[in-house]
Formats: C-alpha cells, structure tokens, sequence
C-alpha cells in the first residue's frame, strides 16, 4: 500500500475514532445559545473537541506507547491511577450516555417504551458483543460513519436555505469559554489517550515505514481528520445559530431533530435515527471491551477480570443509561472539570520537544494543575458563592479554566530555572 493511500486510510481511522454519534447533540445546541456569536463558541468548541484530542494522537505517534506511558513521565504509580479513573469515567459516564441518546432519538419519537427497559436490552447486548468479540461492529463502524457524514452534510447544507428571523443574540457571558468547556462533554481528549495508541501501534507493526514516516503519517492524517470534524462541528455549530431566532427549544437531542425534519423530513430522520443509535452501540462495545482489556491487562490477564469488569460496565449502563442526556451531561460535569485540565496537560506536555517537558516538568505542571482545578471541582458540591472569596484570586477560574494561567507560569518559570541551571559556569 503506497504512502498516500495509508495517510487517508489512517485519516479516516482516526475521524471514526472522535466522530462520537453521541457529540453530534452537542454542537447544534450550543451554536443556538450562541447566536450571533457562534463563531467564538465554534473556535472554543474546535479548541477542546479537535485540536487537543488531534494532539493526543500525534502525542501517542512520538510516544509509540500506551495509556500508562502518556502519565508515566509525572510517575508510575500516578499513571495507573490516572488510567483507573479515565476508564471508571468513560465506563460510567460516556457508555451510558450512548444508551440515553439512542433512546431519545431512534425510540422515544416512534415507541412508548422505557427508557429503563430499552436501557437494560441495550447493556445486555452489548455485553453480549463484549464477551463474543466479532468484526462485525468494526465494519458496521466502517459504513456507519460515512453515511452519517453524507446525512449530517445534507442537514447543514440545505438548513441555510431555510427563510428565518435574524440570529438571537448569546445567553453566554464569554462564548469562547463556553465552546471550550461544552467541548470537554464530547470525552474526545480522553479517547484520544486512550485509544489513540492502538492506532498509532497498529501503524507502528508496518515495518514498510521508518520512525519519521509514521510521525508525517500521523501528523499529515490527524491534520485531515481534524479538518473533517471541524467542518462537521462548526456546519452544526453555525446551523444551530441560523435557527436561533426562529426557535423555542430547551433540549439538544429536540433541536437536532426540528433541524434534520425540516431538510431530510419524518423518513430521513427516522433513518438517521436508526443510525445514529447503530453508532452509538458500537461506540459503548468498544468503550467497554477497552476498559476490561485494562483491568485485564493490571491483574495479570485474568480472564474473570474481563468478564468481571464487562459486567460491572453493562450493570453501570443500564442503571445512569435511563436518565435523560440532558441529566447525564449535568453529572459529567464535575468529573470533566477535573480530569480534563490533567488530560490536556499530559496531552500539550507529550506534544512538545522533549527539551521543554522533562519529568520534572511534568510533575510540577500537572501538581499546580490538579491543585488549581481543585475549585472548579469543587463548586458543583457546595452552595452558590461559596468558593467566591478563593476564585477572584485566580485568572479565569470565574470561567471555569483557573488551572491555565498557573500551570503555563510553572511551565515557564521550570523550564528558565532548569535552562539556566545547564547553562550557569562551573564555579573556580
């Protein structure tokens, strides 16, 4: 296979990866809210959702590596609890969240079932599909994903030939921040680290390519993807806001249907319902498959780990996977506020020359980040106001990203004091 042809192959490998069915409920929405602002809450949007999960996987190809090996540099013992609690989230907030969305747009509309028993049919069958592993799902993924796009494209090029009212104008107080942390809810940058690295090994197994082969080869198809799925989100982002002053919704799954009705009609969203629940699926398989191969991997390839944690995964499932997306989201919140502010750290430190990210940077950055994302954590468990006095002290924390400016000084101050430590003569 000829170099070209392996770039675009990668390409869509990893477009697949980060095109979550479960995401394109989100950036309609937020467009909405955005109005006639949209362009910053796309920038903010494409921020977290594309280039940083991007970035991880061009970590991953310096890396060649697994999950355990983006933390190892701040210490071992810190990279398996880091791994713990990516896949405890992923297992208990992404995986159910698919059974949620498939529910409210492929069954809700048509059936009177629910939402605990479609719930518990789905977890079984993918428990089903984790414990009898098959390439059926992956080449259902492979047309999926194409199909989905030619659907979604159509939706955003025919919604602007719609005749509407002018934009409303954004209910937010900084778009930009508001895209950023709404694009924490897609989960891209932990799969990115998680995921990721089986790409890039798969690709590193081709003895055809040398090591600065496969690092343009990554880099060129994690450029390709990223333009892929910034065309999709900000299309949707730019759609929602097209809508914004026409009109009234509260829910994102409901005005992702108002949009697909008006351009595709009752039949052609039905059909992208029925896909989008089909992506969803293999989406919570893989998710749950992933997170039993670890625990598998951590306790010696016991084979009653993997099943152990099959169910434990199905059993979480069905119990969050009855609640409305919009409830789920709500719950995530706290999580992502502060697992993400890590994840982008290791991503950012794994990206750079090795020069700048030493294990001693490492360290530092991730500590200060921890310590200062400890509030953004914290507001969702006490009363309003609470942590008022604490965040006026810190650049940006009113906006949820406090931990910005005091790892970037820590990254700053570390590397001049161990630049100029190497460079300082020798005394006499």
């Amino acid at each position: 296979m000829n170099y070209t042809k392996q770039t675009y192959l990668v390409a869509f490998a990893l477009f697949s990866l980060f095109f979550g069915a479960g995401n394109l409920i989100l950036p309609p929405f937020l467009g909405y809210n955005a109005g006639s602002s949209w362009v910053w809450v796309a920038i903010g949007f494409t921020l977290s959702a594309v280039v940083i999960p991007i970035l991880a996987i061009y970590g991953h190809s310096r890396l060649q590596g697994t999950l355990l090996d983006f933390a190892n540099k701040v210490s071992p013992k810190f990279a398996i609890l880091y791994a713990i609690i990516i896949y405890s989230i992923c297992v208990s907030l992404p995986s159910p969240r698919t059974a949620s969305v498939a529910y409210q747009i492929a069954v809700a509309p048509y059936f009177d079932i629910s939402s605990l028993s479609i719930s518990a049919i789905y977890f079984t069958l993918v428990l089903v599909f984790a414990l009898n592993r098959t390439r059926i799902l992956s080449l259902i993924g492979t047309f999926l994903t194409p199909l989905i796009v030619l659907l979604l494209l159509l939706i955003i090029s025919l919604g602007f030939f719609a005749d509407l009212a002018p934009m409303g104008s954004t209910i937010f107080e900084n778009t930009f921040t508001e895209g950023v942390l709404e694009g924490y809810q897609t989960f891209d940058a932990l799969g990115g680290v998680v995921v990721g690295g089986v790409i890039v090994i798969s690709l590193a197994l081709q003895d055809r390519y040398n090591y600065q082969e496969k690092k343009r080869m990554i880099a060129r198809s994690g450029l390709l993807a990223g333009i892929g799925l910034f065309l999709v989100y900000g299309g949707l982002i730019a759609l929602g806001a097209y809508y914004s002053g026409d009109l009234q919704v509260t829910e994102r799954i409901d005005l992702l249907n108002i949009l697909s009705t008006n351009t595709l009609g009752d039949y052609g969203t039905a059909f992208l319902g029925v896909l989008l629940a089909l992506a969803c699926f293999t989406t919570a398989v893989g998710i749950v498959t992933g997170t039993a191969d670890f625990v598998k991997g951590i306790t010696k390839n016991n084979p009653w780990a993997y099943t152990i944690t099959s169910i434990m995964g199905c059993l979480i499932g069905v119990l969050v996977g009855q609640f409305d997306v919009s409830f789920i989201i709500y719950v995530a919140l706290p999580a992502l506020m502060f697992i993400y502010p890590i994840t982008i750290v290791l991503i950012i430190l794994n990206s750079i020359p090795t020069g700048f990210a030493s294990a001693l940077i490492f360290r530092a950055v991730t500590i200060t980040t921890f310590v200062f994302s400890i509030p953004d954590f914290l507001e969702f468990f006490m009363s309003p106001g609470s942590l008022d006095v604490v965040k006026q002290w810190i650049p940006f924390a009113k906006q949820g990203m406090g931990w910005v400016l005091p790892g970037l000084l820590v990254f700053i101050g570390v590397n001049i004091f161990k630049h100029t430590k190497k460079t300082k003569p020798a005394d006499g």
